[in-house]
């Protein structure tokens, strides 16, 4: 692996959509006892789940610590392939690299700082010095050379990009006093246009109420296809999240993407609100001496934090009445793939859901050193 200094821009690569055809993905198994309940078993079983529904049609690679590395293998079928790598917890969609090809066949990884979602100013954990050293162990492992972006601070799951040019993104993650409060939002937007061979971004004020990622765009909207994405909706006027659907759905009515086309929007509608039990919270350990959760706490609960595999969308399903609605709709906006609906409140109860724990990798040309 090589450590590269220039610009991906500059080289020629850019940042494919999720909808493009994959070789891969990873994961990384959970084991976090103040981000998974009860020791983890529930998580893990819907975290399983999820694995084999992606093994269905691309490769996939599962990091597990030490100490989990004999459940991982035991637990997935023998066509995941299962490494032991030290980490702090399990969002690979945050801090594994962020791929970029340049449309030859050619892949690079670029690796970001990540400071658990805001450092010392309100950061969610510490320390996470595992979980940033994974995007270089990352491209060590498939022997892809590396940007080091290092000093600027990034999760994955603050960016979309439809793959020709267009990149959205919300201004209360990236702009956010933990993670970049030196650069300005020009700099900002400069830097992930270098990053990810974008030539436009589309901000969006805010992303799912509650969110403690900042409100990460992965939770609120997702492009779907060139020129469409679908949108975290609710027509309940009383709740905080309608004023930031109605203003992001007013943003991308009145943009243009990269290739000069109006964005189509589709509601995907929001479950009735999850709210953390009093079973929930006992199950969970402290974090440097303080509850992770609060009875009655509100979880960021989204459809829109799915999975798109070669062949299928892995969705997370909450009990709702607005499961199988969201289903349909996801089942008409991608025709040609399976919708594999997953019970996931276990993976939202540890801060996220199906999409914040994977990490696409694009189809790339192999070497022999690769394969």
């Amino acid at each position: 692996m090589n450590v590269l200094n220039s610009v991906p821009s500059g080289d020629g690569f850019y940042m494919p959509a999720e909808f493009s055809e994959h070789y891969g993905c990873i994961m990384i198994f959970p084991e976090r006892s103040d981000s998974w309940s009860y020791g983890g078993y529930a998580a893990r079983k819907a975290f399983c789940e999820i694995c084999e529904a992606i093994a269905e049609s691309e490769k996939l690679t599962v990091c597990a610590s030490e100490k989990q590395y004999e459940n991982a293998r035991v637990m997935l079928s023998p066509r995941i392939r299962v490494v032991e790598m030290s980490n702090n917890d399990a969002w690979a969609r945050d801090y594994a690299p962020t791929f970029v090809v340049n449309g030859k066949g050619g892949i690079r990884g670029i690796n970001w700082s990540f400071n658990a979602w805001g450092g010392l100013y309100d950061g969610l954990y510490f320390p996470w010095d595992k979980d940033d050293k994974m995007a270089g162990k990352l491209c060590d492992l498939y022997d892809i050379d590396m940007y080091d972006y290092s000093g600027f601070v990034l999760e994955g799951g603050s960016v979309h990009t439809d793959g020709e040019g267009t990149v959205i993104t919300t201004e209360a993650c990236l702009l956010s006093k933990g993670r970049n409060p030196d650069m300005t939002k020009e700099e900002i937007e400069e830097k992930l246009k270098g990053a990810l061979g974008a030539e436009k971004v589309i901000w969006l004020k805010n992303g799912i109420s509650g969110d403690e990622t900042n409100e990460h765009i992965d939770n609120m909207c997702a492009f779907v296809k060139p020129g469409e994405a679908v949108l975290a909706w609710t027509d309940d006027e009383s709740d905080e999240q309608y004023a930031y659907s109605k203003s992001a759905l007013e943003t991308l009515e009145n943009e243009t993407d990269a290739k000069g086309r109006r964005i189509k929007v589709h509601k995907l509608y929001l479950p009735k609100p999850v709210l953390v039990t009093k079973k929930d919270c006992e199950g969970l350990d402290t974090c440097n001496f303080k509850p992770v959760r609060n009875v009655g706490e509100r979880l960021a609960a989204s459809y829109v934090n799915f999975y798109i595999s070669n062949k299928a969308v892995i969705m997370p399903f909450f009990g709702d009445e607005a499961d199988e609605p969201a289903r349909r709709t996801l089942s008409e906006l991608f025709p040609t793939r399976k919708i594999v609906p997953v019970y996931a409140r276990d993976i939202l109860l540890g801060g996220g859901n199906i999409h914040c724990i994977t990490q696409q990798i694009p189809i790339f040309i192999q070497t022999d050193k690769q394969r």
